[in-house]
């Protein structure tokens, strides 16, 4: 008997027609890739179904299916993590990976990338450390008796605290009891560490007899936590690492700092001369002092561990520093950039720096000489440029609610035949390499700050794809 009511799904298409319909290949990686498009196209016309379509001879005609088809496939062997033009005026974009790395320091991970020295010396031939080389440099950058190195700033901040105060008291100020992204709270962190914490002085102003009246027998140490992303502006006091680390002297107690961004130079920042560096605090003889690889500094992400010999040997003999080391990329990455910051120009060739530092005359002539270039895709597509000043941020933590005076490509509609700008943005995350850009009233905003000058070229590349594509 015939059913009145045939089954929406018979008009789903067979695997084995789906696999016919693309250009199969001896490989059988290919095939595994054909196989897993099939199968995806026949979930999406199921979910169509279920969601209360009906489905035509057209919509699963050979010529549609086979164009969705090389769609899927393109779509699942394309990698999630891959190249992208940071375009936000974000220079620390964390959604993009933080810093960018210096040329020297990706070529040492692709060199490494085989067989490498890791944790033999070439040398002796004998087992040694695998942080030793970074250790050293550290040292000799920052002036401290010891150095290690981690996986992130969590863990090194998670580390010293459990070295120093397990299972007792960490004195630290109301006004540094800070979440970063992630829900990384410093609270939640001491309690994983085992410590107690004490709060003293209030949200915006904390002094030293509030300290001074929490210290006792049961006291690790005094910690000082980096306000990463909000500033207390105004009626506002705070006790410096300074005062704090003679405090700790006078009553026995390690101080340890949480610096967070890992300023490594020895001067302020172009912009923003309140955010702490390594060096000074360092030199104030604080036990432990522990920052990121991939803000300030402009490496990969690690967590560096610098200050007194002792402490910074009890953080190496946890049972936890194995599982929280980093693998042979990264350190060759770190290593790289290291030697930038004691033999090199950090400000050429570390690319943080070098777009901090960037005046904003040359990035107006950037501009200029991109908006030149753009303009025949632009008009194609339907769209102008125009130059104009834009506020560009550090990002990541670091130097919060400071802008840096930048310049940047205002793209706007000019017709109405073109994408709109959501569907430009779209665009332009999907192309190869992807554009990362900001929307703001209604425009797509191009910030050159956060683009590396060499990376230009590439920009007009896309565009230029885009215009072909149209």
């Amino acid at each position: 008997m015939t059913s009145a009511n045939p089954s929406p799904y018979r008009i789903l298409p067979a695997m084995d027609r789906l696999l016919r319909l693309q250009d199969r290949s001896a490989s059988s990686d290919s095939f595994a890739l054909e196989s897993e498009a099939a199968r995806c196209l026949v979930l999406e016309l199921k979910a169509r179904i279920q969601a209360g379509e009906s489905l035509t001879e057209d919509d699963v005609a050979d010529d549609v299916l086979r164009a969705r088809l090389g769609a899927l496939r393109a779509i699942l062997s394309r990698p999630e993590h891959r190249r992208v033009l940071n375009l936000t005026g974000i220079l620390l974009h964390t959604g993009l990976g933080r810093a960018p790395l210096a040329d020297s320091a990706r070529r040492a991970m692709l060199d490494v990338a085989g067989q490498a020295y890791v944790e033999v010396s070439a040398e002796t031939g004998l087992r040694n450390r695998r942080e030793d080389a970074i250790a050293r440099h550290l040292c000799a950058l920052t002036g401290a008796e010891a150095a290690t190195v981690l996986n992130n700033n969590a863990a090194a901040t998670l580390l010293g605290l459990q070295a120093l105060s397990s299972g007792r008291e960490v004195i630290l100020s109301r006004s540094e009891l800070v979440e970063i992204g992630g829900g990384f709270r410093m609270p939640d962190v001491m309690e994983q560490a085992g410590c107690i914490l004490v709060e003293v002085g209030t949200t915006n102003r904390t002094r030293r007899a509030d300290y001074e009246s929490a210290i006792g027998e049961a006291t690790g140490c005094l910690l000082k936590v980096h306000p990463s992303n909000y500033r207390i502006e105004g009626f506002f006091a705070e006790v410096e690492l300074p005062e704090l680390v003679a405090l700790g002297a006078a009553r026995g107690v390690p101080v340890m700092e949480d610096l967070g961004s890992g300023w490594l130079l020895d001067e302020p920042l172009p912009h923003d001369p309140r955010e702490p560096g390594v060096l000074a605090s360092v030199a104030t003889g604080a036990d432990l002092v522990t920052f990121s690889g991939d803000k300030l500094l402009g490496a990969c992400q690690a967590g560096f561990v610098v200050g007194r010999k002792a402490a910074v040997d009890r953080v190496k003999r946890h049972p936890l520093y194995r599982a929280l080391r980093l693998g042979k990329c990264e350190l060759a990455a770190l290593e790289a950039t290291l030697m930038i910051y004691r033999f090199g120009d950090p400000k050429r060739d570390i690319p943080i720096l070098r777009a901090m530092f960037t005046p904003v005359e040359e990035l107006e002539q950037r501009c200029d000489r991109l908006r030149a270039s753009l303009e025949p895709a632009l008009r194609a597509i339907g769209f102008v440029a125009e130059v104009g000043a834009s506020p560009s941020f550090v990002g990541s933590g670091a130097s919060p609610a400071r802008p840096l005076e930048s310049r940047a490509l205002f793209l706007r509609r000019d017709d109405d035949g073109g994408p709109k700008i959501e569907g430009l943005a779209r665009l332009l995350r999907l192309a190869s390499p992807a554009v990362f850009a900001r929307i703001e009233n209604d425009r797509l905003v191009l910030d050159a700050r956060s683009l590396p000058p060499e990376d230009d070229a590439d920009l007009v590349a896309v565009f230029e794809s885009l215009q072909a594509e149209s």
